[in-house]
Order: C-alpha cells, then structure tokens, then sequence
C-alpha cells in the first residue's frame, strides 16, 4: 500500500481522486490533505481517510474543534512543503488551482516523491524549472487531465521521432456558437456552466475563454518535449475524443471514453497497471456523431495569446499564468466582465520583459509584477 498526499483536496478534481481511492481499497492509504477552503467537506475527509496531517488555508482554524482525536494541523502556503517532504509519503496529487503550489511540488520533486498534476498553471509558469528538477533528482511526473493522459496513452509504445503532430481536443466551452458581440453582458452563472465537464469556478472560467486549452498547449509543449508548430487545437463538441496524434505515416491514434476525470485519474495513479474501472463505459452504438472544428481564435484570442506567449519563452508564460489567475479572481468578485479577461492579459503580456532561464524567485518574482500592474 502506497501513501498519498492530496493537494486540493476538496476541488473537483481532489474529490474525484479520492473516489477513485475509495474504488480500490488497500491500495492507497491517505496519509495527507490540503484545501484552502470547504472546511465542512474537509473535516468529513479526514474523518473517513484519518490522514495524518492537515493543511489548512488562513482563517479556516474552526475546523480543529470538529476532530477527535486530531490530525497534525497546518496552516500556509509554507506549510505544503512541509506536508509533501515527510518521509513517509509516496507520491503527491497537485490539484490547487493557481500557482499556490508552485514551490511545494518542486519540494515534492526534490524529496523524490512521484507526482500527479492536476494543476496546468504549475507547469506552464515554470516548465523549463520542473523538467529541470525531473532530470536532476531523476522524478516522475504523471499528468491527470483527459487531454494529456490522452497524449501520453496513445504514446506508448511509440518511437516519439515519428511524431508528425499532437492534436489536443477542446470542447468549445459555453459560448462556442456565440458572436464576440454577444459576450460583453454574459452572466457568471453562465460562464461556470461547462456543457460537458463538471469543474471547479477557476478552470470553468479558463475553458470559456479557452485559456485552459491554451495552458494545455504548453503543458503539452513541456511534457512530450514537441515544439510549439507540432502541437495542434480541434474544437470536438461531444468531449468523446480526449486527444489524438498524428504520426508520419499519415495514421492517427486517438483515445475515447466517455467524459470522466476518474479514468485518467486512475490510469496516473496505477500506471503502469490498468485495473478495471467500476464506472460506466463509453457505449459506442451510443455515440451520434464526433465532429471537429477550428478554434475561433478572434472571438476567444486567449488561445493565440498562449502560443504566443510560449514561443518567447522565459518568464512570459509565467506572465500568461498570473495574469489570467488574477482576472479571473477579479471576474469572480464581480470586479470585471467576461471580455476583460482576455484584455489584461494581452495588456500584461505587452508590457512584460521577459527573462531567460528564469529562477524559482524570478517566476514567483513576475507574479507581484502583475499584481502591481493591475493596481
């Protein structure tokens, strides 16, 4: 049995996590969470899972008088790198929307925890960081989204040289059929209801600005070590195909199942086994049609904006992930409309100098830049 600690504990993907757990007893014990809010949610987790430490986010103490006996608790972003260092912990699921835990996965890596990424902005602010941390203490990382579980399924087996492309799939978001005029007056009810997948407020957000498949470009671009001209986006409406690739010989290997994190979920945290799967299968005969289409990139120009940002490199995709993570906060405290998100950050990305191999300080650096930029 293998510990596992769960960042994000209480997201929608932290949830799922641990259904894919309670799926497969005496595989994993639980040995730590994390969660920045949800206390209630919280305190039953630890109740069932009986981890041994606890980090909580500021303000949210009251939970200690709800446990007997009590886990370790903790509070602060500091305190994840201390929960994901202990000895005793296996492998690590980071599922924190933002960058909060940015410095607590490097730990991780560091400590040679093997780890199970959830979180986009982590490997798209700080990409080269990561792999350069992967080589040195020679660390494995599984991704846990559909699109890359997708890539990295369909690889296997592969020689990565016969690679023509990689075609990350995206279901078009809320406002597919929308024109951009239409969009200036669009409700926040209607910008977190995705018409195929069941997510978390942040990346509900990102998908209806396709930001998210633009954060998936370079996830990609660092994970499968492709450049940037061979990683392609198709607008795929039925969310049947997670993601495809395209070899030299005109053929094209594609993954389907029916839209369900706990697949990919599970195929990250048994691999390289596949266990069978308790949850309903993709019934083919069910299965109306699969279309495709080109990303509307003037209505949604967040997309071009993140392939722009990853051909220059450096600290301009950390540019990219901060900017959006605070539009979309500011969107969410009904601070700004949906069409200024994509307008600050091409603001942020123009006035950005970039810097080359940047540090974990230079990244986290860019950050409070942002931050006093849109002051």
């Amino acid at each position: 049995m293998k510990n596992i600690v769960i960042l994000g504990s209480t997201g929608s993907v932290g949830k799922q996590v641990l259904e894919v757990i309670r799926a497969h007893p005496n595989t994993y014990k639980v040995i730590g969470l994390a969660a920045k809010n949800e206390a209630s949610e919280l305190v039953s987790q630890i109740k069932e899972f009986k981890p041994k430490a606890v980090v909580i986010g500021d303000g949210e103490e009251s939970i200690k008088e709800k446990l007997a006996p009590k886990p370790l608790i903790f509070s602060g972003q500091e305190s994840l790198k201390k929960l994901v260092a202990y000895p005793w912990v296996d492998d690590v699921v980071v599922a924190i929307p933002g960058t909060i835990a940015l410095e607590a996965t490097l730990k991780a890596i560091q400590q040679k925890k093997r780890i199970f990424l959830a979180t986009k902005e982590i490997l798209v602010s700080a990409g080269p960081l990561i792999k350069k941390f992967l080589k040195k203490y020679k660390g494995e990382l599984l991704p846990l989204d559909s699109e890359h579980s997708a890539i990295f399924q369909c690889l296997q087996g592969e020689d990565k040289t016969t690679i023509k492309r990689i075609i990350l799939t995206c279901s078009g978001g809320p406002f597919r059929k929308w024109k951009k005029t239409d969009l200036g007056e669009v409700k926040k009810e209607q910008v977190l209801s995705h018409p195929v997948w069941k997510m978390g407020p942040k990346i509900s957000v990102d998908s209806a600005t396709l930001i998210n498949k633009g954060f998936e470009v370079l996830e990609a671009h660092y994970l499968f070590g492709l450049p940037l001209e061979k990683i392609k986006v198709l607008v795929h409406p039925e969310g049947i195909i997670h993601s495809m690739v395209e070899f030299r010989d005109g053929s094209v290997k594609a993954l389907l199942s029916k839209p369900d994190m706990k697949l990919p979920i599970q195929y990250a945290l048994f691999y390289p086994k596949r266990p069978s799967s308790p949850w309903e299968c993709l019934d083919l005969t069910k299965v109306k049609s699969l279309s495709f289409q080109k990303p509307d990139t003037k209505t949604f120009p967040c997309l071009a904006y993140a392939y722009s940002a990853g051909k220059i490199g450096g600290t301009m995709p950390a540019a990219l992930t901060f900017s959006d993570e605070i539009a979309v906060e500011m969107f969410l405290e009904d601070k700004i409309k949906f069409l200024d998100i994509p307008k600050i950050i091409k603001k942020i990305l123009k006035e950005h100098l970039p810097i080359s191999n940047p540090n974990l300080k230079e990244i986290l650096g860019v950050k409070d830049w942002v931050k006093n930029q849109l002051k």
